[in-house]
């Protein structure tokens, strides 16, 4: 053992001949234990640098960096990221109703169409990330489904505004509408309608883990401000992602009220085709990635490669030492170096190389040091994005849930009457005023109380949030409670779509703040640790876990709606289930504190998990 308490093994003795014939380095055997790499709380970690040299759109070196990337490169890029959302969320907030009204399905049926439209357009987003780091590079990538996106949305614009799309309208008032004699729409008539928001869902997959990604890729590593442009830049990013909700929850609202469905999904079609020309626009600015060939074959040789050599031991007298090339450059395209670390060592066997593995050994049987690691990053970044998904799937149920809340109450603003599917547009106004002035409120106060220079680190920022998460939903359930018993103590219990008018929707406020300030600290932090702690060959598939989190969310917010409503409901008896169409006779305020114990024990394991985690220490050689 070292002074710097590092603990080494005796380098293994390489043969000259070897040497020369395969050209191949030794990489001495070493775990090392630094507490500083830990996460306490106040986490004075440091990161890797990229180890990746930008090019051009042709692949060729960038001859001078001050003419591309930077801050104006960003920005073309943010009006992408900003009509995306302002797609996503438009469709999230009105396909509902739009499917309940105009396409006549039960509530709870268009509620779980809407849910797994965004689970799939989320959890499929590593297809898009695979795509971008192992063949197309993230720019292509965005360019192919962001033209996918607008095929969708012009099929679900095709689809509101001609006749033939939609079951017929006549006979078919407010009462028949809540009763369900209205004419169901036609089996392919809905066979049309789903194939097109499918179509925009596959679009949006290969959109979201490229574009953060793309834009973080525009500022120099080797800049002394690489660190500070970043951190803004997510801050920034997420903020287009807001402002593209802001939008969608108001402007397009106000467009379906007014001119009707048609319209609104016509000016979602209309902001995409503007962002994608834009998108294009800023091409000559753009730095790019040379994409690294396909990471899950390089993770397939990982471990068939330890499986091989799962019996030998790390004693063996035929031993060579752990296999890296020479130099400073990894020999995978696009990725600089990474150094041996102590986890999983068992995968630590694919990188063994032994006397007859021979001069050019088979990458399934031999893997560099660099490639093992690529692999356990991958493996010890699981575990936090996987606490987020808690998160999305209470988003995913405000959703649906808040807004049948705010059906039954006053959404009166003094003589202005806000749209109850305008209500989500708060948890975007407190992301939008949270980032708006993140940098000269909390970021200070946070700086005084965590000794951080960022104020706190992406970890901290997560917990944060999943903490906030829990209150909101606590919340909830304690106002939903109230408002039940308000509901059925006036007389309301069979009206639950007619507002009462002493009970003000505003109350739900409360719930959609802390769920939005959850939402930026969470978010925001996470895409940002997945960003600089993923392997540099893999950071849109490491940014995708984030999506793939998002998505696995509103699969479970379905799932876990079913198991409700078939736990707590009973048709044979009469019994009304806890997720009822009926608000004001199912147990809302149940199945928010049920969302509330969920989020407490998830919260510990992710504490449990970021105090084990180790960042990655900057490469100086």
């Amino acid at each position: 053992m070292d002074q710097s308490g590092e603990i080494q093994s005796t380098e293994p003795v390489v043969s000259e001949a070897i040497s020369d014939v395969s050209h191949r380095k030794k990489l001495s055997i070493h775990f090392a234990e630094s507490d500083q790499r830990r996460f306490p709380w106040a986490i004075r970690g440091q990161y890797v640098a990229g180890g990746t040299t930008p090019v051009t759109i042709r692949g060729k070196p960038i001859e001078d960096l001050s003419k591309t990337g930077g801050w104006v490169a960003a920005f073309f890029i943010f009006g992408n990221e900003m009509a995306e959302r302002m797609a996503y969320f438009g469709l999230s907030v009105n396909m509902v109703a739009f499917m309940f009204y105009v396409m006549h399905r039960p509530f709870t049926s268009s509620a779980n169409t809407v849910n797994t439209f965004l689970g799939i357009s989320q959890a499929s987003s590593v297809l898009g990330g695979f795509l971008a780091d192992a063949y197309l590079g993230r720019y292509w990538t965005i360019a192919i489904f962001t033209t996918i996106y607008l095929l969708g949305l012009m099929g679900i614009t095709l689809c509101a505004t001609m006749p033939i799309f939609i079951p017929d309208q006549s006979n078919c008032d407010k009462l028949a509408t809540l009763l369900g004699t209205c004419a169901p729409a036609k089996s392919w008539q809905m066979l049309y309608l789903n194939t097109v928001l499918y179509i925009a869902a596959f679009g949006a997959a290969g959109i979201r883990p490229c574009v953060s990604s793309f834009g973080a890729d525009q500022f120099d590593e080797n800049s002394p401000h690489y660190k500070s442009h970043l951190d803004r830049f997510f801050n920034f990013f997420y903020l287009s992602v807001t402002i593209g909700a802001i939008i969608a929850f108001t402007m397009v609202v106000y467009i379906q009220i007014k001119h009707g469905w048609g319209s609104a999904f016509g000016s979602l079609a209309l902001a995409m085709g503007i962002s994608n020309a834009i998108f294009f626009v800023g091409t000559p600015l753009y730095r790019h990635r040379l994409p690294g060939g396909s990471p899950l074959t390089r993770v397939a040789q990982v471990l068939v490669a330890a499986f091989r050599k799962r019996n030998i031991p790390f004693s063996c007298s035929e031993l060579i030492g752990l296999y890296e090339v020479p130099g400073k450059r990894s020999v995978i395209k696009g990725s600089g170096k990474i150094e041996h670390t102590d986890d999983f060592r068992c995968l630590d066997k694919a990188a063994l190389q032994l006397k007859e593995d021979g001069p050019v050994p088979s990458s399934w049987r031999l893997c560099t040091v660099t490639q093992v690691e690529e692999v356990k990053i991958l493996l010890k970044l699981l575990p936090i994005p996987a606490c987020t998904i808690m998160l999305s799937l209470i988003l995913t149920e405000y959703l649906t849930l808040s807004v049948q809340q705010a059906y039954t109450m006053n959404t009166h603003m003094g003589l202005l009457k806000l749209p109850v599917t305008c209500m989500p547009v708060f948890p975007g106004l407190s992301i939008f005023f949270i980032l708006a002035f993140y940098y000269t409120t909390f970021a200070p106060l946070a700086r005084r109380l965590t000794g951080h220079p960022h104020g706190a680190s992406q970890l901290q920022r997560v917990g944060l949030g999943l903490a906030l998460s829990v209150l909101s939903v606590a919340w909830a359930g304690g106002f939903e409670r109230y408002r039940r018993n308000y509901a059925n103590d006036h007389g309301f219990e069979a009206l639950f779509l007619s507002p009462m008018p002493n009970l003000s929707a505003y109350w739900l406020l409360i719930q959609y703040v802390l769920i939005g300030v959850a939402e930026v600290f969470c978010i925001v932090g996470l895409l940002e640790f997945l960003y600089q702690e993923a392997p540099d060959a893999m950071r849109s598939v490491g940014s995708a876990y984030a999506a793939v989190a998002g998505g696995l969310g509103c699969f479970l917010a379905t799932i876990l709606n079913n198991i409700i409503n078939g736990i707590t409901g009973n048709e044979i008896e009469g019994k009304q289930p806890w997720l009822s169409q009926n608000i004001n006779s199912g147990r809302f305020d149940y199945f928010y504190w049920l969302l509330t114990v969920l989020g407490i024990i998830n919260f510990f394991v992710f504490l449990f998990f970021a105090n084990r985690y180790k960042y990655r220490v900057r490469n100086t050689s």
